[in-house]
This record gives C-alpha cells, sequence and structure tokens, in this order.
C-alpha cells in the first residue's frame, strides 16, 4: 500500500481528472531521446498531455549558454506536430534557479484535480534526496521514474524507504491519487546526449537523426551552439530527466 503523505493525495478518485505528465529539463537542445521517451510514456500510462518545462537556469548546473527563448522555439518546433505534447513555460518567466517543488507547487495550485506525474531519469532518481525540499515532491505529485537496462545506482537509506513504501503495484494507481505514488516506468534505452549534440554542433559535424530536422534547421538559421558559445556551456550530459532540484 502506497503512504500517501496530504490530504489531496486521499481524495476520493471519483473526483480525479484524468493525470498529465511533467518532463523538465534544460532541453539544450530537444533531441529524439526527450521525445521518444515522452511519447512512449504518454501512451503508456494514457495521460491526458504531456508538458515540457525548459528550466531557465538548473540549480546545480551552468546557466545554458543558448537564450531561454531560443531553446524554447527550438522546443516548440520539435512538439508541434505531436498530439498530446504542450510546452509550458513558467520556469522561463520565474528569475533565479528551477526547483522543481516550486513548478509543482504552481501546478497543483492550477490544476487542484488533477493527479500529476513527474519524470524523473533512473540516474536523476538516485539523487532525488539531495533536491530540494524533496519530501515535498510526493505531497505534490506521483514521480514516474523512466527505468532502462543496466545496473541500478545504488540508493540512500532514506530514498529506499520511500521506494518501499511508495511503489504502485501496478499504473492505474497514477489515477486513482492526486500525489505519493512512485511507479517504474520502461522505456527505450535510445543513449543520446545533448552535450554530444553540441559538440557536433560546435566543431562543424553534423547531429542530423540525432534531433528533428525542424530543430537542426533552427540551429542553422540562428547560428546556435557554434565553436565561440561552446564556453559558456555546462560539460554535464543533458537528457532533459535530471534536474538536480
Amino acid at each position: 500500500m502506497v503512504r500517501c503523505v496530504s490530504e489531496a493525495g486521499l481524495r476520493s478518485h471519483t473526483h480525479l481528472q484524468a493525470p498529465i505528465g511533467i518532463f523538465g529539463g534544460t532541453f539544450d537542445p530537444i533531441h529524439h531521446g526527450h521525445l521518444r521517451v515522452a511519447l512512449e510514456v504518454l501512451e503508456a500510462l494514457r495521460l491526458t498531455e504531456l508538458r515540457f518545462l525548459p528550466a531557465r537556469q538548473p540549480p546545480h548546473r551552468d546557466t545554458p549558454g543558448v537564450a531561454p527563448e531560443q531553446r524554447l522555439d527550438l522546443l516548440r518546433s520539435a512538439v508541434a506536430e505531436q498530439p498530446g505534447f504542450v510546452v509550458d513555460k513558467r520556469e522561463l518567466r520565474r528569475s533565479g534557479p528551477s526547483y522543481t517543488v516550486d513548478t509543482l507547487a504552481s501546478l497543483r495550485a492550477e490544476l487542484p484535480d488533477t493527479p500529476l506525474c513527474l519524470l524523473v531519469g533512473r540516474d536523476a532518481f538516485g539523487t532525488l534526496h539531495r533536491w530540494s525540499r524533496w519530501h515535498q515532491l510526493f505531497e505534490l505529485a506521483h514521480i514516474v521514474v523512466l527505468n532502462r537496462p543496466g545496473n541500478w545506482p545504488a540508493l540512500s537509506p532514506e530514498l529506499n524507504a520511500e521506494v518501499t513504501t511508495r511503489q504502485l503495484p501496478a499504473a492505474a494507481g497514477l489515477q486513482q491519487r492526486l500525489a505519493g505514488g512512485l511507479w517504474f516506468q520502461s522505456v527505450t534505452p535510445l543513449t543520446i546526449s545533448a552535450t554530444h549534440i553540441r559538440e557536433l554542433l560546435a566543431s562543424g559535424r553534423s547531429p542530423r537523426y540525432l534531433l528533428p530536422d525542424t530543430v537542426y534547421t533552427s540551429i542553422l538559421k540562428q547560428g546556435l551552439y557554434r565553436a565561440e558559445h561552446t564556453g559558456q556551456r555546462s560539460t554535464g550530459a543533458d537528457t532533459g530527466r535530471g534536474r538536480g532540484g
């Protein structure tokens, strides 16, 4: 039985709307690894929509060298043709670090009767206990861990305790409570890195087939990710699923 930590989480499922997915990251730039995972989760969990939330300033990484508005334009061009994909720019309107708990609180205030499913990569989930006010995440949303083949990182005792008490026996549980559940969703392991894409562009090589053609065309037209910009950019891999906050 999953432990629900708030009155909202205990609300009867008869009052709930269909759940939505929350997918945050820098998307610097958006690529097929992000998009394929998002589509698989949207369909597998029968979400009414999946929202992409580009971060203005990741809490534990350098601020992206490409302007927020440019990353937003690339993201919009990537998802425009896919029903159910929505771009939410609330984190770009907020100054300071983009803490996930603040974003979820904002969404919960707007959607009091909608289950929220926060998508988190497997490696990022292993550091969840170091995120800002991480216990509150479960009061605001379910957490959907994007699972892929391979060895799991060691979990801290406190995070392992949350897994024991919150893991759902079936995905249907995401539709029966507003928040508080934990679900491990298998996804196709596309090992595409935004860092690698940026390196290709900076060296004058083509990242075609790693990201949508519409995104690549916009990058070329705007002259983004060229060599003169690489010194401003984080060297950590950006999967769009490891926010660190």
